[in-house]
């Protein structure tokens, strides 16, 4: 019966439209008042509880930094380079679109971020150069899932609270997986447009491959700046996202000129936003957990693993399963809130490294945001290219599927994740 309310009852407000956040607190409020004796004061108290974290205060910065870097001509240069180091190739914007998301992937940490600002400039001249355009929207959408991936990842610094692993180790064991991704969908991307005859551009010469990486050098190096400078123990996470926030500053408004004073009430506003909606799901979901957890639902949930099989690679196959069932129907940030204190425990009881779970869990979760029905990256792209979206989301499959592949090699190849955190932290 516990479970059937806590369970049942979120599932049934999500159905009816309810927001995330509110329907944490509506039904851990509910249980609370129908089943214990607990006072509703624990509510505040928990909420307030699970947004005081240090570590929490980069995901404001990173918002920021992310916008400011956009407003200030980033997208533009990232493009540029990008078509000079693949455009040319057959269907090199396809190509473009993607390399693009990568490198934008290292400076905003979402994925929603990474999809509007490299779709706003790719998908138009994706169409005007003879792409159809669900295929545009679709390839922006799966790109775009990257920026949680690639360092530095809002998703990963919420794992990283949630259950006490390194962010530093998880956002660099999150590079390859990234960077798999990305060459997985280019290579789809070329088998496609050798069938639709999608040419590349004109091969660039010395003088606009160089002009190009000029412009774009600076905004390279911001990845390079905040992942070393984590890894190196120069600072923190959150450290690292203020870092970010004064460089965007300062490339975008004295070196790019771009970014103007009239920028700033909008972006404070859309970062306030974002992030107001990102700390209230964390604080109405701590709620939430902190009852799963004293309901002992974990631990049953634990046990009813085991119950199916105590063999770690069978194991992470129905985690696999059971996460990308969960991102086709639930934002990522409250996904990993709810399933990562949850699953947690059985990862240490089965010795799987719980940096190459949180890996495995933010990319499955990711890949929700491209998928029907209610993938952020999907309803984004779709928006910017005016198609209708069951067309797009024809298009889509056969690219999610190409991350499927990529998922499992990762999920089976652990050494591909884990490598670089071991040859850094040397464990």
């Amino acid at each position: 019966m516990t479970s059937l309310i806590l369970v049942g009852l979120l599932l049934l407000l999500l159905a009816l439209n309810v927001p995330v956040a509110t329907a944490f607190g509506l039904t851990a409020s509910v249980f609370l008042v129908l089943r214990t004796d607990i006072p509703l004061t624990l509510v505040p108290q928990q909420m307030f509880g699970g947004t005081d974290s240090t570590v929490l205060q980069a995901i404001p910065f990173f918002l920021l930094a992310g916008a400011l870097m956009d407003k200030g001509g980033i997208s533009n240069r990232l493009v540029n380079f990008a078509n000079t180091l693949v455009g040319w190739v057959t269907g090199g914007l396809a190509m473009v679109s993607v390399v693009a998301s990568m490198f934008f992937a290292g400076i905003s940490g979402a994925a929603a971020a990474d999809s509007a600002a490299i779709g706003s400039v790719m998908i138009p001249a994706m169409e005007r150069k003879g792409y159809a355009r669900d295929f545009a929207a679709a390839l922006i959408a799966c790109a775009g899932t990257i920026g949680t991936m690639i360092p530095p990842s809002i998703p990963m610094i919420i794992y990283g609270v949630a259950t006490g692993v390194s962010v530093g180790a998880l956002f660099i064991a999150g590079a390859v997986p990234g960077i798999l991704m990305g060459l997985a969908l280019m290579a789809h991307s070329y088998v496609v447009s050798r069938r639709r005859r999608y040419t590349g551009v004109a091969f660039p010469t010395a003088r606009e491959a160089w002009i190009s990486f000029r412009e774009a050098i600076l905004t390279l190096l911001m990845p390079v700046i905040i992942v070393g400078g984590i890894l190196g123990g120069v600072f923190t996470p959150t450290e690292a996202a203020a870092v970010a926030v004064f460089y965007g500053l300062i490339l975008g408004g004295l070196v790019y000129r771009e970014l103007k004073w009239h920028h700033l009430p909008e972006i404070l506003v859309s970062t306030g936003v974002g992030t107001g909606i990102v700390m209230f799901i964390i604080a109405t979901s701590t709620v939430y957990s902190w009852i799963l957890a004293r309901e002992g639902i974990p631990l049953r949930l634990a046990n009813a693993f085991i119950g199916i099989t105590d063999t770690p690679w069978v194991f992470l196959l129905l985690v696999n399963v059971l996460l990308l069932l969960v991102g086709t129907v639930m934002e990522t940030v409250p996904s990993i809130i709810i399933f990562a204190p949850v699953l947690f425990p059985l990862v240490k009881k089965l010795d799987i490294d719980p940096v190459f779970f949180g890996v495995i869990m933010v990319v499955n979760l990711s890949m929700g945001l491209a998928s029907p029905p209610s993938g952020a990256t999907l309803f984004i792209s779709t928006a910017i290219a005016r198609e209708p979206l069951g067309r797009v989301c024809r298009a889509v499959w056969p690219l999610l599927f190409s991350m499927l592949v990529i998922l499992l090699l990762i999920t089976f190849v652990p050494s591909l994740v884990m490598f670089l955190p071991r040859l850094v932290y040397g464990r």
